[in-house]
């Protein structure tokens, strides 16, 4: 009688082929027809082998899945340290020549504000101290006994030569409290060129000239600049620095490196009143969460450019507080999500090293993915050094590993609901990116 090959012995032998043809598959056919003990023994074994070489092939799917994972962080880690280093930035500067002051149309900058932060009188007279030929700042709130009125009533008495007003309008026309406040701000604008920027932005005198000039090209929608966290005093603002520098503008200087421009910020946002009109005011993004990222997608639509400017501003990162940061974090990871849902779905390779060490586990301990998570590793670091603020370093290299982890933790919960908390308001974010306030019973 002829010996098939035992189940241990799989080398060489096509699955689909001793299925399918050849003595093997004849010998099936004449065993099921008579039905024999033969029969029953051989459907046992070959079932046997069946399940063997599955589990053999989900095994390998496993380990050469963690290898990929484990190279996606790797390369990832690699391209933001890059990206970081030579600050590399798409084209569209505007050329030295278009940034004389005589060229300079006069701008708008508008500053909606609610409530005071520890740095809000320092980051507001920045944008007031500017070396420009001519601009105002129009300064927006819900509240006349909003403390951030004094705030602005103090810059207008120490600047008295500075075009600065106040608006004071509590209408509300959709469910964004800020853009509410830009919309109930545009009869205060003189000026044909709006610069939009938060409150806890604080700038150098030539920001506007740098920020503004891109838009001497008819080409060019929006100009939007990056932007660097400098923490107060705490644990927990420097964990929320970390988030900002470490991870979200490092990924928007890899999106630049790939010639991506669906970004706009709302550190700064530069456009023409008549680019605004023609998308339909900030009445067409007033339901938006997301607010600057749909400014600069409706311009985009117009067939115009978005300029990242060269220019790096800085904002305040305040949180004392745990749960504070925690919905700070959330809120902009289901920000993200709404606007940008697939690519944000596949952004867990950008949490660097302890994605690379899942990767690991799953390859089981491969060599090739120990080096690969070494490589990730060092790659993490230099973008630290590359990155890191001036206080303390040796506390914020320590702080890595949890700043790491807490940031896999929250983009993986930040899957788990739709809802958000901004300024003591919860709201339910749409697919669309709107958003609908929350009752709280």
């Amino acid at each position: 009688m002829r010996r098939y090959p035992s189940h241990g012995d799989l080398s060489g032998v096509p699955i689909l082929g001793r299925l399918r043809a050849g003595p093997l598959y004849n010998k099936a056919q004449k065993c099921l027809v008579t039905r024999s003990p033969e029969s029953a023994r051989w459907i046992a074994n070959d079932a046997k082998r069946c399940t063997m070489i599955g589990q053999w092939m989900v095994w390998n799917a496993i380990i050469w899945g963690g290898l990929a994972l484990t190279a996606s962080a790797m390369a990832y880690a690699v391209a933001a340290w890059i990206a970081v280093r030579t600050q590399n930035l798409p084209s569209g500067r505007a050329s030295p020549e278009l940034r004389t002051a005589e060229r300079m149309p006069a701008a708008t900058i508008f500053k909606p504000l609610c409530g005071t932060e520890p740095d809000t009188y320092e980051c507001l007279r920045s944008f007031c101290d500017q070396d420009y030929p001519h601009f105002q700042v129009v300064f927006g709130v819900a509240d006349l006994n909003d403390p951030v009125v004094a705030v602005v009533e103090r810059l207008k008495r120490e600047l008295p030569h500075r075009e600065l007003e106040l608006v004071v309008d509590r209408r509300q026309h959709g469910s964004s409290r800020k853009v509410s406040n830009l919309v109930n701000m545009m009869r205060a604008a003189r000026h044909d060129v709006f610069v939009i920027s938060d409150s806890d932005v604080r700038v150098r005198r030539d920001y506007l000239t740098r920020v503004v000039a891109p838009l001497l090209d008819p080409g060019v929608g929006i100009v939007t600049c990056p932007y660097r966290g400098v923490p107060r005093s705490g644990l927990w603002a420097l964990l929320g620095s970390q988030f900002i520098n470490e991870w979200f503008i490092p990924s928007v200087r890899v999106a630049a490196l790939g010639g991506s421009r669906s970004f706009a910020f709302g550190s700064t946002i530069a456009i023409e009143r008549r680019v605004l009109s023609r998308i339909g005011g900030f009445m067409a993004i007033v339901n938006q969460l997301a607010d600057d990222y749909r400014l600069g997608e409706l311009t985009r639509g117009l067939g115009l450019r978005t300029v990242l400017s060269d220019v790096v501003v800085e904002t305040s990162v305040v949180e004392d507080r745990f749960e504070a940061l925690v919905q700070h974090e959330l809120r902009w990871l289901r920000t993200i999500r709404a606007v940008r849902p697939v690519g944000y779905s596949l952004s867990f390779v950008t949490f660097g090293v302890p994605t690379a060490a899942f990767g690991v586990l799953l390859s089981g301990g491969a060599p090739a993915a120990f080096a690969m998570l070494a490589l990730t590793a060092v790659a993490r670091l230099l973008l630290h050094l590359n990155t890191r603020h001036d206080g303390s370093k040796a506390l914020q290299f320590v702080l890595l590993p949890l700043r790491d982890v807490l940031s896999l933790a929250l983009w993986s919960w930040s899957f788990a609901t739709r809802r958000v908390h901004w300024r003591n308001e919860h709201y339910h974010v749409n697919r669309d990116g709107s958003v609908l306030p929350v009752l709280r019973l």
